[in-house]
């Protein structure tokens, strides 16, 4: 019979933190983030942060500032929406240019992640520290 009671023996593993990206990997992952942004709005910027914000500080920039884009494009667009029940969906129209203009600014980011330098988005609000 197995003795159920008993805790396990403690471990001798301790965590460590993981080593910084090569360069080329942040400029990778930085590039793929701000893409993802345009097919799943703010969950690769929050998953990247969380997860790779300690790899080294040029993807730690770049998933904070998509980070803070996104949540400042879903502040707007939730304001058109609102705008457009006050005005019989008048307000509604301005949402199209705006995503546009999101996709533009995301593609942009990621040209620039991919060659190294930083991008920082117009109209962001930087709520994310």
């Amino acid at each position: 019979m197995v003795d159920m009671t008993s805790a396990p023996p403690p471990s001798n593993a301790s965590y460590q933190a993981q080593p910084p990206m090569a360069p080329q990997d942040q400029r990778l992952w930085a590039t793929l983030i701000h893409l993802g942004g345009i097919l799943f709005g703010f969950v690769p910027a929050l998953v990247g942060y969380l997860v790779l914000k300690d790899r080294g500080e040029f993807i730690r920039q770049h998933t904070l500032e998509e980070l803070n884009f996104q949540i400042s494009l879903a502040i707007y667009l939730t304001a058109t929406v609102l705008l457009g029940f006050v005005t019989f969906f008048i307000g509604t129209v301005l949402a199209f240019p705006i995503a546009i203009a999101a996709i533009i600014f995301m593609i942009i980011a990621a040209v620039k992640a991919n060659a190294g330098d930083f991008y920082r988005y117009p109209l962001t609000i930087r709520l994310v520290k």
